[in-house]
């Protein structure tokens, strides 16, 4: 038997329906006829109608059969109906299916593409962290850039950190080597994606208003906006800023120098913070106003030029900051003259930026060969800073013992090592003898012992054992630690470079003298200042949520209103 489709069953069930209904009409009107009949029944006279109730009988049957057939005939109308309204939400459902199906596919397509971006991401981040640790472990054989300008150059104090942050110069600080743990390369623009910790306050204020004296109404709000950016607080420091920018403007107008200096301030707030394009543009607006009000040569110009320079640098654009940061430095010559001493910070600058731009160039590929101009003009600079901190501050002044450390990096990375050694060996040498006096057969620098337990170290003569190297004004090499405090962090990190120098010369012993001592050092004045900041007593901390430390907006007003400004 061949299959019969539903459309073709409905269509012969309404066909059989028509066909019954007919007959429905025709057995009605016969039995209506038969029923006529039998009312009307003939007189006696006439012969009588036979078997007519029998007749009416079989058609009523006959019809009850019909009505019976035509019910259910509707019911599979019904029925073939609701099934096909059923087939209609079925292929709607399936149509959905099939939608959510390539919706699903898609969402898989892209989970798989983001799995496959983040794999490349752990791979670059990891091929990143190598990358690093191939970095510090050259750094620690070769010390080009490494600590002598954490705990020199300029900002130098964490590395990077102080060193590209600085504004005025890289010097004022000198804890580097303490709280560095930044990549040791001088590289300032390299540290952009680095974390930087809060400048410390008298650095900020030195940034803020060198060459310009901060105005009276200015100064206690200066003052206190320094004291929450060092710790931290920006969300104290920022509104304090602002409204006096909105209040400087309303009442002196935005070009005047007070609204400068205050620009500088939030700048180096929002540069504290990482936001490197809204310093940019204060600092490009400050720049306009000192030299429409003060003039091109002013010093709070150069400041200004010089802090727009280190920006640039800590964002790898040396090549933008380096005419930048020459300007500062013949405006600082031609008002300071040119063996002042802010020149010489200035140069140690204008150093270090080129130092950074030399490795930058590296990186790309750069010959060498193009780049002994740019060695050169790095090594000019920094002899003519060392220049003028001799002859106006002293040999003993720290700037002096930092930017031979600068120089001797500067050595390094050409492969001037005799030369970069004979700096360290001067900076250890002076700091013992302002430690331990003049130097003689048993008053000896740590470099001096370092070398001879190289030199004795296959002798079978152990210092440690036979006591030689206790006598002298330390006992045991590594007691020279205290006289590395006399010029710490600066000092330390000389004895670290020179202690990688004798690495890479194969004098592992000498090598190890020196970066014992440089650990003792580290750790012993690290000591005394942690147990002096567990001791100190509640000072500003960073803990947003101790209410004692919150400050709403209007708390905020309560502060800008007693400096006399309005709100």
């Amino acid at each position: 038997m061949t299959a019969v489709s539903q459309e073709d069953v409905v269509n012969h069930t309404r066909t059989i329906v028509q066909g019954l209904e007919a007959l429905r009409n025709e057995h009605t009107t016969i039995l209506a006829g038969l029923n006529t009949a039998l009312e009307h029944s003939p007189t006696q006279a006439q012969q009588p109608v036979q078997n007519v109730p029998e007749k009416a009988g079989i058609l009523q049957k006959s019809l009850d059969q019909i009505e019976l057939g035509l019910s259910e005939a509707q019911i599979m109308l019904a029925l073939a109906s609701h099934l096909q309204t059923v087939e209609a939400e079925k292929q709607k459902q399936r149509a959905q299916v099939r939608r959510l199906c390539q919706e699903n596919m898609w969402l898989r397509d892209e989970l798989a593409s983001t799995q496959l971006k983040l794999q490349a991401s752990e791979q670059r981040v990891a091929q990143l962290e190598e990358d690093k640790k191939h970095l510090d472990f050259m750094a620690s054989i070769r010390k080009y850039d490494a600590d002598v300008q954490e705990g020199e150059a300029g900002h130098d104090q964490p590395a990077k950190e102080k060193q590209e942050e600085t504004s005025t110069d890289y010097f004022p600080d000198d804890d580097g080597d303490e709280r560095s743990s930044l990549k040791k390369s001088g590289d300032f623009g390299s540290q952009a994606s680095l974390a930087l910790s809060p400048t410390p306050p008298a650095q900020f204020a030195q940034q803020v208003s060198a060459g310009y004296e901060i105005p009276a109404r200015l100064r206690t709000l200066h003052n206190l906006v320094i004291q929450y950016a060092s710790q931290g607080r920006y969300e104290v420091a920022v509104p304090l800023c602002k409204q006096a920018l909105e209040d400087l403007e309303r009442t002196s107008g935005h070009d005047h120098p007070d609204v400068a200096t205050m620009l500088n301030i939030l700048a180096l707030v929002y540069r504290d913070q990482n936001k490197y394009k809204e310093a940019a543009n204060l600092l490009n607006d400050a720049l306009a106003i000192r030299k429409k009000t003060l003039g091109d040569n002013h010093p709070a110009v150069a400041a200004t030029l010089n802090n727009l320079a280190v920006l640039y640098g800590k964002r790898g654009k040396y090549k933008d900051a380096e005419p930048l940061c020459k300007r500062a430095l013949e405006i600082r010559e031609k008002v300071l003259g040119r063996d002042h001493p802010d020149v010489a910070k200035q140069l140690n600058n204008l150093a270090l930026l080129c130092q950074n731009q030399i490795s930058q160039d590296e990186r790309r590929g750069v010959p060498r060969d193009e780049m002994i101009g740019k060695y050169e003009e790095v090594e000019r600079y920094y002899q003519r800073a060392l220049e003028i901190y001799e002859n106006k501050l002293g040999p003993d002044d720290s700037n002096v013992a930092k930017t031979k450390n600068n120089l001797a990096s500067a050595y390094l990375k050409q492969g001037k090592y005799k030369e970069a050694e004979i700096l360290y060996k001067q900076v250890l040498t002076r700091a013992h003898e302002k430690e331990f006096g003049a130097i003689d057969g048993d008053n000896k620098p740590i470099w001096q012992v370092a070398e001879e337990r190289e030199e004795n170290k296959n002798s079978g003569i152990d210092e440690k054992k036979n006591g030689s190297s206790s006598t002298g004004p330390y006992g045991e090499y590594g007691g020279w630690h205290k006289a590395a405090k006399v010029d710490s962090p600066t000092v330390n990190t000389t004895l670290k470079n020179l202690g990688a120098l004798y690495r890479r010369q194969g004098k592992f012993e000498a090598a190890e003298t020196l970066e014992d001592c440089a650990v003792r050092s580290k750790k012993e004045l690290s000591e005394p200042m942690s147990a002096a900041v567990q001791a100190r007593p509640s000072s500003p901390t960073r803990h947003h949520d101790d209410p004692r430390h919150q400050h709403s907006s209007t708390g905020i007003k309560k502060i800008f209103h007693a400096f006399g400004f309005q709100s």
